[in-house]
């Protein structure tokens, strides 16, 4: 149903294992892919994965910092020398688009595509199309952030075996055409409507992305029916309470807490400090969340590939790149 793979999952600053924040987001509906945030250097990372800037169909920006931003000119500008002319859609804070306008006039940056931006100060729904919705959820930080929500509803329709059996038409050729959409003629001169005998399988999945945030509790509301929640974890509580207040991040401790009164079935966290990009540092905020959250855990890395299936499990499929935190 979801397909996540982390391009940066540092905070603040790049380290030698890490960029910062970039998210590649897929569904099973199509080729599509949509990006939350792009940190600088996200168009490079992007080198590594097997996405093209031509099935992107839009851009999220959780908020203005430039960790989360820096890298939308370079990334735009390389879509345009690649040949880009789709329309691209993209999700951010007036800021951002004002920023960029103004990077675009003075770098003589032109686009040969549609950039179609969607404020999140408007409406909590930014963005809909057959069986996907996205929401933006308010956070708590010192600029102001969002996360965001993505609902994917897949359709599949399929033969009605029990009734066919019940009518007395063994699995076969027959099966085959009404599978297909076409009538079929019984030896007896009984035909029988496809339409009658295909039922639906619909399939939901919930992704839920956090921005920066300090009370992971906002998001309550965007985690209804979710199976998955990404979200910030840049310190463990010891040194969140050693930092103080200022940085409005979360700890491991308070996600993981957060994710357990909620009852979400796995759980991904990301946006470390550069001070854990060690194994002892990973291992420390692996053991922190275990202790807080018995669900299905990952901590992500940089290039690794999470796949959310139709049964709600999450699994890593792959890690492509240099080496990362420890899961």
């Amino acid at each position: 149903m979801f397909k996540l793979t982390f391009l940066g999952t540092s905070s603040g600053v790049p380290t030698k294992n890490r960029n910062v924040t970039a998210l590649a987001l897929q569904t099973s509906l199509n080729r599509d892919w949509w990006l939350i945030d792009c940190g600088e250097g996200t168009q490079h990372r992007l080198q590594h994965v097997p996405l093209t800037v031509h099935d992107l169909a839009g851009i999220c920006i959780t908020h203005i910092h430039g960790d989360h931003s820096y890298g939308l000119p370079g990334f735009l500008a390389s879509a345009a020398m690649n040949g880009r002319k789709r329309p691209l859609i993209l999700i951010a804070p007036l800021a951002v688009k004002a920023w960029l306008d103004a990077t675009m006039l003075h770098t003589e940056l032109f686009l040969p595509f549609p950039l179609i931006h969607v404020d999140v100060a408007g409406g909590q729904q930014v963005h809909q199309e057959p069986g996907l919705t996205i929401e933006r959820h308010h956070l708590s930080h010192r600029a102001p952030s969002v996360g965001f929500r993505f609902a994917v509803e897949s359709v599949k329709w399929k033969l009605d075996s029990a009734a066919l059996r019940a009518r007395g038409v063994p699995s076969g050729p027959l099966w085959g055409k009404l599978q297909a959409g076409h009538d079929v003629t019984l030896d007896d001169g009984t035909t029988l409507a496809a339409a009658d005998f295909r039922v639906s399988d619909v399939q939901r999945a919930v992704a839920v992305i956090g921005g920066d945030n300090d009370t992971p509790s906002l998001l309550s509301d965007a985690c209804a029916e979710a199976q998955v929640l990404v979200h910030e974890a840049t310190y463990t509580e010891a040194i969140l309470q050693k930092v103080g207040p200022g940085p409005t991040h979360s700890s491991v401790q308070r996600v993981a807490q957060f994710a357990t009164e909620r009852g979400l079935p796995n759980l991904i966290l990301t946006h470390f400090s550069a001070r854990y990009d060690n194994p002892e540092g990973m291992a420390e905020l692996e053991a922190e969340a275990r202790q807080h959250y018995a669900g299905n855990l990952f901590l992500a890395q940089d290039f690794a590939s999470y796949e959310l299936d139709a049964a709600g499990v999450v699994q890593e499929l792959s890690v492509l790149g240099s080496r990362g935190a420890t899961q």
